[in-house]
């Protein structure tokens, strides 16, 4: 028999018994969308929760200090820092030329003086870095926007900044649009401090979660390069050393996470601390992967009960149709054809009820997703996106159901080709 005849005849035997059919593939379908359903919630919680290790910013960033490395700096997602080691643009290029970094940004800091409206006088810290790079930087905005790059009228703030102005974070909006005044303070060569001069106007035009410096302030490289300067007016500060170096620091992004590790090595050998949540982000990952495997075997079992249910589907339909398989078998079809014809079956229930689960795990997914994410936005946690199916999961979901149903639909399959025509046609 041609491969279209056995085709037709298992669509013709599952027509004749649709109650039978539709209700296996149903268990199919509830197997698949729950295997479907979990895989993306839990690829989504995945991805969220590591991202949320860097605060919005790339996973694999590499925070570069001007000093020396501790002998154990390797081993702590920490700073483990000596004394300072100026960072300029020799340095940052030979960065660059790592075949494991995707880019690195510098990051300069300056000490300001912030004169907030109708709030204490207090000393803080500017960061400066390319806003035009801020994709490449561990940052968050979580109200408003960042500093147009290049302006010297526009700044960030960060949760440091609402702490002395005494604004709570749920309410960090209302202080946008505010102008604030910063003042860098000049040294001269006797330690004197004298705020003469540098005085500048910004505008908050954003609040953000930044893991770049230790600041208050975030604004364009060009305005903390114009306090830097200003600062040590032309000659070095011996209490300040810090102010020699071009760069406070870097941010230098693996390109990926298993080469984050090489990469901070490389900058040791350069002479330079880092730090990277390397080791706690390795930590998470391998147990989010406990949970991985644990919601796999959950969706797993259903799909195999669901098999079991074909399994029995396809040995009733064995028994019933005896007389059918000795008539096949008598007019010439052989035990392939039969093999074929049952086998058929199972992978046409398996496939119809795959791409339905799928589409029912798509939309167990955003239903969760509404309800998480409704609870994650409650305690200013974000939220997590599960309207974005992984395509690999949809595929797992619809193949692996049809597997799993020619497997079970094996034995009973295999019990019909062995039948002998004699038997099946004298059969009752």
């Amino acid at each position: 028999m041609r491969f279209g005849d056995v085709l037709q005849l298992a669509i013709r035997s599952l027509r004749r018994r649709r109650g039978r059919a539709a209700l296996t593939a149903l268990g199919v379908a509830l197997g698949s969308g729950l295997l479907v359903a979990l895989g993306t919630i839990s690829s989504a919680a995945d991805s969220n929760v590591v991202s949320r290790l860097s605060h919005g910013g790339p996973i694999a960033a590499i925070k570069v200090a001007a000093a020396r490395p501790q002998p154990d700096q390797l081993d702590s997602d920490n700073f483990k820092q000596g004394d300072i080691h100026l960072l300029d643009d020799a340095a940052l290029k030979k960065i660059r030329q790592s075949p494991h970094v995707r880019s690195v940004v510098p990051v300069m800091t300056s000490e300001v003086l912030v004169i907030p409206p109708g709030q204490d006088i207090f000393f803080g810290t500017m960061v400066g870095t390319d806003i035009t790079s801020a994709s490449n930087l561990p940052i968050t905005v979580t109200a408003g926007r960042l500093p147009s790059a290049g302006s010297l009228t526009e700044a960030a703030v960060t949760a440091s900044y609402l702490d002395h102005v005494h604004v709570g974070v749920l309410h960090a909006s209302s202080v946008l649009g505010r102008e604030i005044e910063l003042a860098a303070p000049r040294r001269s060569a006797n330690g004197q401090v004298r705020f003469r001069g540098r005085w500048t106007r910004v505008t908050i035009v954003g609040v953000v979660a930044q893991e770049v410096s230790d600041g208050d302030v975030l604004v364009p490289m060009r305005q903390t390069e114009l306090a830097r300067n200003w600062a040590v007016g032309g000659a070095g500060d011996p209490d300040f050393p810090l102010l020699a170096s071009p760069y406070t620091g870097l941010v230098a992004v693996a390109s990926s996470l298993d080469a984050v590790h090489v990469v901070r090595a490389e900058i040791a050998a350069l002479g330079y601390a880092s730090s990277s949540p390397e080791h706690l982000v390795a930590s998470v990952q391998r147990y989010l992967h406990v949970v991985d495997i644990v919601l796999g075997g959950i969706g797993a079992v259903a799909l195999a009960i669901a098999s079991l249910d074909i399994a029995s589907s396809l040995l009733a339909a064995v028994h019933e149709r005896r007389r059918e398989i000795g008539v096949l078998k008598a007019i010439g079809g052989r035990d392939r054809d039969v093999l074929r014809w049952f086998m058929l079956e199972a992978m046409l229930i398996g496939l119809v009820g795959g791409t339905a689960g799928s589409l029912i795990g798509v939309a167990i997914a955003d239903a969760v997703g509404l309800v998480v994410n409704r609870y994650l936005t409650s305690q200013d946690l974000g939220g997590i996106d599960l309207t974005v199916v992984p395509t690999p999961i949809i595929l797992a979901g619809i193949g692996g159901a049809t597997l799993l149903a020619m497997i079970a639909g094996g034995a009973p399959a295999l019990l019909a080709a062995r039948l002998p025509a004699r038997e099946a046609v004298s059969a009752e």
